[in-house]
């Protein structure tokens, strides 16, 4: 989780997270058993439970950290581990974020076999779903749930959970070609039809499912009608047609029927073979600089 990490404040304020936890700051609790205690362990956890369920996150690390370090034969450390995870991920502070991706991974590599590794990984990509931009800002945690969402797939397709992270992929999947449709929208709105058409074109090669594909088909199809050949054009009608087929209640369809209208009467007016790639470019840039403007 590259740009989260440099986003906190940094790894010494992380590992002073920890050890403070750890250490108990002065605060942690000393509840009334000890390691003779019968069924300790379990008292612990499940007081670290209710205090969960308070939404009493430190209170409840404190409980679980007790049943971490002090009882390291019990059934139960394992779901200890996780619940100081989780109790870092409740806490949503960008230092606590860091701390609980580093839990989730912990666990992982220590309980490989363990029947809630899934929910590890789930929660591992929910700290980066968690940290995630809208679409105008920097998309690095929303390509990091991506891929630890789809690894969750991979790894656990007979998950209880896999109905919640395929709704979680789509809506980070959703972002990323969101972002990548502003940029498209800006060279647009530049007249910059090769930096547009690279740009859209690239959200329905790699999302082929994004929800505002109406916006890409209309972008593009225009982008594409300004290059003034006959296989772009072509292209540009093929994209207004699916505009109206998927999306008749598209907020872009009054627009796209005058302009399908034009791209098919300009249609008729190509030749087969209009010059080089290079010289259509050039053409369809507007001033023929090949230089992108920066968005």
């Amino acid at each position: 989780m590259g740009h989260l990490r440099e986003r906190a404040v940094g790894a010494l304020s992380v590992l002073m997270l920890l050890v403070t936890t750890a250490c108990g700051g002065g605060s942690r609790p000393q509840p009334d058993i000890n390691p003779t205690t019968a069924r300790a362990d379990q008292i612990l956890f499940q007081r670290g439970t209710t205090a969960m369920a308070e939404d009493d996150w430190l209170r409840a690390r404190e409980y679980f950290l007790q049943l971490r370090d002090g009882y390291p034969q019990s059934a139960l450390r394992a779901d200890a581990r996780l619940g100081i995870a989780d109790t870092f991920l409740a806490e949503g502070t960008i230092d606590a974020a860091v701390a609980a991706e580093t839990a989730y991974q912990e666990f992982l590599a220590l309980y490989p076999t363990n029947q809630r590794t899934d929910y590890a990984q789930y929660q591992l990509a929910m700290v980066h779903f968690g940290q995630m931009h809208g679409p105008e800002r920097d998309q690095s945690d929303t390509a990091s749930a991506i891929r630890e969402f789809e690894a969750f797939i991979s790894r656990y397709p007979n998950s209880d959970l896999m109905d919640v992270v395929r709704t979680h992929l789509r809506s980070a999947r959703d972002r990323l070609s969101e972002a990548e449709l502003l940029v498209g929208q800006y060279y647009h709105g530049r007249k910059w039809w090769p930096g547009a058409i690279d740009r859209l074109r690239s959200i329905l090669d790699e999302d082929p499912g994004f929800g505002g594909r109406d916006a890409v088909y209309f972008y593009l199809a225009e982008s594409l009608s300004n290059v003034n050949r006959r296989e772009e054009t072509e292209e540009s009608v093929a994209l207004f047609e699916r505009l109206h087929s998927e999306f008749p209640e598209s907020e872009f369809l009054a627009e796209a029927v005058e302009l399908f209208a034009n791209v098919k009467a300009k249609l008729d007016t190509l030749p087969e073979s209009e010059g080089t790639e290079a010289d259509s470019a050039s053409e369809g840039s507007g001033e023929g600089d090949s230089s992108p403007p920066a968005p």
